[in-house]
């Protein structure tokens, strides 16, 4: 039997979950709802802990390599007598690490939804919803093939779209649910034909064979594609396409800022520790083709992810929503891991920056999940989203204050937290390897850690409005999460992670780099130093610097047009070149020869309707009368003959 063949209940177990409540939400009672489903996560995260622990230290390496399993398969289409579509749970480094990311998380998201959602007249169909996408995710983690992380990639997005819109009596919910779908559904008919193109050269789907060096000789990827690139580099550059939309990266992030409308606990899911890293998991699943056969196309992630890190920080700089602040850190946060990947090889100590995105993506979803989880109790106490309302909560709500500055001081590299350990590694491997990608994280680093105390200064410190209501810690039901969530914004940093995670699948032996860590953390320092300066105490220096600044403040804050770009794009050139010829070919010419064959048949049918009258007399008049016409043909062909 196969050691790992259980591993079918982890992402069955939540889809169990979800089809008992959503056809029961209107009967069940919000406890019995509340129970099971989180009971039914709380079995999928011990499940996982235990492979976890299987996998990493109960068969270790072997020959000094973390090996491949696939635990569960079976055949789901076949498409020829070589090629199949199968459905199964692949166990190896990367998805075990994932199973503990996506199961941590929404285990301490459905405990926070029970005191957050208590209320809400939703709140059955809202942990449906949960439940849906935690086996959406699940199962795109522990995809075996690449067909297959495709599908359960489409129903994230619809779980994505179920969950951004939950409050769908909000006109803006509505529109940012629709606002995801689309954008995400355009990247990822980029991915389709990224997936077809590649599985056409190489013959399978499977990860396992697909990603395998010692295979690369025998794939059919000889000649160019398009544009000089080769069959491989084109292919890699179009599922890059599908993970940068899913991630959120420039010029595809305009999703998810607006994806703020969504409940709190959503954000703290979806968009800061499990959806938004598929697109990093994606290109760290196929990094061996990325790096081994399209180094340009991993070069291309790489640039792609650290223009996005700098670009979405200094947005983050201006913004004065509480969630959107934390929006961009995350655009930002995602593009940092992007980098790490692109400035990585494949193998030994110069696959530090695979290790390196991996052990970021790892901490950054927990200290993310607790800054989101830490704004939905803000807002749900002073009920408002703009920090500009805000202020002086560190006296009234003492335990969500100590667990916010814990992640605020993780993701600005405070030495000794997770982020300082793992952005480090980041940047050590930047350094190392790209020049440029390195000076702009750096930058990041000292931005990050700027704009994300002048969000804990402007809320917690600063002058402390009128509240209607005495603001105060939430139920111990939220607060139990943002506890466990803040230790482990603290331990996660001092796991051995590339004694588990590596890009070649060998045990890799890293160490504090002391010159990168004094310098990134003198850094971060100098943006922490700026923002206490300027927002601890009410002061009228921000004012002045955006005055000195006013056009490139006024741009940032604006996210600098990109959404009115698309606006103009979509409505004065596809909607009016495009769409509306189209549109005018489809009613006139479609639409226009349907109506005429249907006018002629009509017409035709009217006209010789009295053919079958039924009156015996016309029949007979018509026999005779062919029997006539028939004889004199015959006659005159005979007589001419």
């Amino acid at each position: 039997m196969n050691a790992f063949e259980y591993t079918f209940l982890i992402p069955f177990v939540p889809l169990l979950g979800f089809l008992i409540i959503i056809f029961n939400f209107n009967r069940f009672p919000k406890k019995l709802t509340a129970v099971l489903a989180t009971g039914f996560i709380g079995f999928t995260f011990v499940v996982s802990i235990y492979t976890a622990w299987q996998y990493f230290f109960q068969m270790g390496p072997v020959n000094g390599v973390y090996p491949k399993f696939i635990g569960f398969d079976f055949e789901w289409l076949k498409l020829g007598d070589h090629l199949s579509v199968h459905m199964g749970t692949l166990i190896d480094q990367a998805s075990v690490m994932m199973l503990i990311v996506v199961t941590t998380v929404s285990l301490m998201v459905h405990i926070y939804s029970i005191g957050y959602m208590h209320d809400d007249r939703g709140f059955n169909r809202f942990f449906a919803f949960l439940q849906l996408f935690s086996f959406s995710m699940l199962s795109l983690v522990m995809a075996t093939n690449v067909f297959q992380i495709y599908i359960f990639w489409e129903l994230v997005g619809v779980s994505s779209f179920l969950l951004i819109g939950f409050y769908y009596e909000k006109p803006s919910a509505v529109a940012a649910s629709k606002k995801a779908f689309i954008v995400t559904r355009f990247a990822d008919l980029f991915f389709l034909l990224g997936i077809l193109l590649l599985s056409f050269h190489v013959g399978t789907f499977d990860f396992i064979s697909l990603t395998n060096p010692e295979n690369f000789e025998s794939f059919n990827l000889s000649g160019y594609a398009l544009f000089g690139l080769s069959i491989p580099a084109l292919a890699l550059i179009l599922i890059f396409i599908g993970g940068a939309g899913k991630s959120a990266m420039f010029p595809l992030h305009i999703w998810l800022p607006d994806a703020m409308e969504g409940p709190s606990p959503v954000s703290a899911l979806i968009h800061a520790a499990t959806m938004v890293v598929a697109g990093v998991y994606l290109v760290a699943r196929l990094f061996a083709n990325y790096a081994l056969m399209a180094p340009e196309a991993l070069a291309l992630v790489g640039y792609v992810g650290a223009f996005t890190s700098l670009f979405a920080a200094v947005i983050a700089v201006t913004q004065i929503d509480f969630k959107r602040v934390l929006a961009f850190s995350t655009i930002s946060q995602i593009g940092y891991m992007m980098a790490g990947l692109g400035v990585s090889h494949y193998g030994g100590e110069e696959g530090l920056g695979y290790m390196a995105s991996m052990f970021h993506l790892f901490t950054h979803a927990m200290f993310k999940a607790l800054l989101f989880l830490g704004a939905g109790a803000v807002i749900h106490a002073v009920h408002t989203n703009s920090i500009r309302e805000m202020g002086g909560l560190r006296k009234y709500m003492k335990t969500t204050h100590i667990t916010f500055l814990i992640a605020t001081l993780a993701i600005a590299g405070f030495p000794g937290l997770s982020g300082f350990f793992s952005k480090d590694e980041i940047i050590t491997a930047a350094y190392q390897s790209n020049p440029l990608v390195y000076y702009a994280l750096l930058v990041v680093a000292g931005l990050t850690a700027f704009y994300m105390f002048r969000l804990y200064f402007l809320v917690f410190w600063n002058t402390e409005p009128h509240y209607h209501l005495k603001p105060h810690d939430p139920g111990k039901a939220m607060l139990i999460p943002l506890i466990i969530l803040a230790l482990l914004s603290i331990l996660t940093g001092y796991i051995p992670f590339g004694q588990f995670i590596s890009s070649d699948g060998q045990p890799l032996h890293t160490h504090l780099h002391l010159d990168m860590a004094v310098i990134s953390t003198l850094v971060s320092f100098t943006g922490i130093a700026l923002a206490w300066m300027l927002y601890k105490k009410p002061s009228d220096m921000p004012q002045r610097l955006i005055a000195s600044a006013s056009t490139l403040y006024r741009w940032a804050y604006n996210k600098f047009y990109i959404d009115e770009v698309y606006l103009f794009v979509t409505r004065n050139i596809i909607f009016a070149y495009i769409s509306r010829p189209i549109a005018w070919f489809d009613r006139h010419i479609v639409d226009g020869t349907m109506n005429a064959i249907g006018w002629v048949t009509v017409t035709t049918s009217h006209k010789i309707k009295g053919l079958q009258s039924g009156q015996l007399q016309k029949y007979a008049f018509a026999f005779v009368s062919a029997v006539l016409v028939i004889s004199a043909l015959l006659v005159y062909y005979l007589l001419n003959n």
